[in-house]
């Protein structure tokens, strides 16, 4: 019985994922607002009553993928900002970083440029909850370094927000680079780590 129990298991997450998938590979072309669930169960080929065993909207399935596209992204922030190394070496390890993640996910981090101010208000809130708790592990880390000595929390956790929203617009960036030269590439790293520095700067001299 248990064992019946786990296929059936295995099967149903084996077809979330599925719609997951073809959601994601159809908003390369749409906004959420514009998806209807028939065109992710069509692509799956599943009835379109099987896309309520496992979501209960599309808004819920776009919550979802911003889970999916943000949650794991949590240990690779706090290894971009974490104490190891000098400023221009951490600078330089969170451009390659989200080079990299562009490169290998460009799906989700196209979905995630497009909806943070699309027209579905759960996944502009699902979104917007996540780079709260980025800006705030951001914040723990940035405790850490040297440099922060003498600052508030509130102070940290308005830098921290900056960093966050740099790193999205250096992933927008690159997302817009992928298909173009490796020069042009290599242009929008130097771009990137320039605009870093640049807080960089702002940061040791916001106390004196």
């Amino acid at each position: 019985m248990s064992h019946t129990l786990g296929i059936r298991q295995a099967q149903k997450q084996k077809t979330r994922q599925a719609l997951l998938d073809s959601a994601l590979e159809l908003l390369e072309e749409q906004s959420l607002s514009s998806l209807g669930l028939r065109e992710v169960t069509r692509a799956v080929g599943v009835a379109p009553t099987a896309f309520y065993r496992h979501f209960r909207s599309t808004a819920d399935l776009g919550v979802a993928l911003v889970e999916e596209a943000l949650g794991s992204l949590h240990p690779m922030i706090g290894d971009t900002v974490s104490a190891a190394g000098d400023s221009g070496e951490r600078i330089e390890r969170a451009v390659d970083l989200i080079a990299h993640h562009v490169e290998t996910h460009p799906a989700h981090v196209r979905f995630i440029a497009r909806e943070r101010h699309g027209g579905v208000q759960p996944v502009r809130r699902a979104i917007s909850d996540q780079l709260a708790r980025f800006a705030q592990e951001v914040r723990v880390e940035l405790a850490k370094h040297p440099e922060s000595e003498g600052w508030s929390d509130d102070d940290l956790l308005m830098l921290a927000g900056l960093y966050v929203d740099q790193m999205l617009m250096t992933a927008s960036l690159f997302l817009e680079a992928l298909e173009a030269s490796e020069e042009e590439r290599e242009r929008v790293a130097r771009v990137a780590g320039r605009q870093m520095r640049l807080i960089a700067i702002g940061r040791r001299n916001w106390l004196g």
